[in-house]
């Protein structure tokens, strides 16, 4: 089985933390977010995955090695493709195109997920959907009384399904996909002025491949900061070890609050930490307040009291201590 991951994206909505590192590989409770999906997706198959395709654009070799080092952790070979302009995610699958052959899996890099199934492997196809409250702004499925999916509708006006497609889903013949799509850009059938995914589907279903969904008990994003911050939340909640503490990590007269997760290197001195936060590593916390937050490798903070937040790598937050005369009925905002 292969696994393809379309990140190619610049993370616009994520910035400034995406200038300097590609969304998928920003942090969450100590792990990339690709690597987070990876594993995950890794534990819901029972045969290996032997190859895995990131889709990427012009991110150095630095992130390239660190992909491949992922795929390696999986047992799986790892491949880059690149995908130098956005024409739309049936293009940017595309782009792996010899990768796209027998079972296939393709899951886009800033979805994660809960879900305690398998995939099974003789169905015809999987579309992973979460039901929700307000379907508007996803592409949603109709499903049915057999379980099979019958209409793709992207973006809701009117209601006619609350399970929204997450961006995973299973193909038990990629090379049947990777005809679709390549005939999409061979006719030119765009919308927006873009190749998109669901057509390809949608011909696909035409052509008697019955998809059925596949729920998920939890889906989190990571499209912004505010919503990284919350899976981030999410993760170490899940945890088995609610306390995660590198051994080299030193924690000097400071309390942490459950869950953590403190990565090697971390110096903590006379601060309060958490709970949900992780701190990358070698990252320096004195003398602040930090909770529900992300500080990433090498940060130092100094003074601060944070939360709901997502510090950068090598960033410097010192707050000097004030020496204040304020009077009666004052305020300090």
């Amino acid at each position: 089985m292969n696994l393809i991951i379309p990140m190619a994206g610049k993370g616009k909505r994520m910035r400034p933390h995406t200038l300097h590192t590609p969304k998928p590989l920003i942090p969450v409770g100590g792990k990339p977010i690709v690597q987070r999906l990876v594993e995950d997706i890794a534990s819901m198959v029972d045969e290996p995955i032997n190859e895995i395709g990131f889709i990427i654009g012009d991110f150095g070799e630095e992130v390239e090695k660190e992909l491949l080092d992922i795929a390696e952790q999986q047992g799986a070979t790892g491949k880059i493709y690149y995908q130098d302009v956005a024409l739309g995610t049936g293009h940017a699958i595309y782009c792996a195109e010899p990768s796209l052959s027998g079972p296939v899996i393709v899951a886009f890099a800033d979805t994660l997920f809960r879900a305690d199934f398998k995939i099974d492997a003789t169905q015809d196809g999987v579309i992973w959907v979460k039901q929700i409250e307000d379907p508007s702004q996803f592409g949603v499925v109709k499903v049915n009384g057999e379980g099979v999916i019958t209409d793709f509708v992207e973006k809701p006006k009117e209601y006619v399904s609350d399970l929204a497609i997450i961006g995973i889903y299973f193909f038990k013949d990629g090379d049947h996909l990777k005809r679709e799509l390549k005939s999409l850009m061979d006719n030119n059938v765009v919308k927006g002025g873009e190749y998109q995914l669901t057509d390809a589907l949608e011909n696909m279903k035409q052509q008697g491949v019955a998809f059925r969904p596949g729920k998920v008990d939890h889906w989190m994003d990571c499209g912004n900061k505010n919503a990284t911050v919350e899976t981030n939340r999410m993760i170490l909640g899940f945890a088995e070890n609610s306390r995660d503490v590198h051994v080299s990590a030193e924690v000097i007269n400071s309390t942490l609050i459950e869950p953590v997760m403190i990565a090697e290197g971390v110096r903590i001195e006379n601060s309060v930490v958490g709970p949900h936060v992780s701190v990358g590593a070698n990252a320096k916390i004195t003398d602040a307040r930090v909770s529900d937050s992300i500080v990433r490798n090498d940060a130092v903070i100094s003074g601060a009291v944070l939360t709901n937040s997502l510090i950068g790598t090598h960033t410097e937050i010192k707050i000097d201590p004030m020496d204040l005369s304020l009077g009666d009925f004052s305020t300090l905002a």
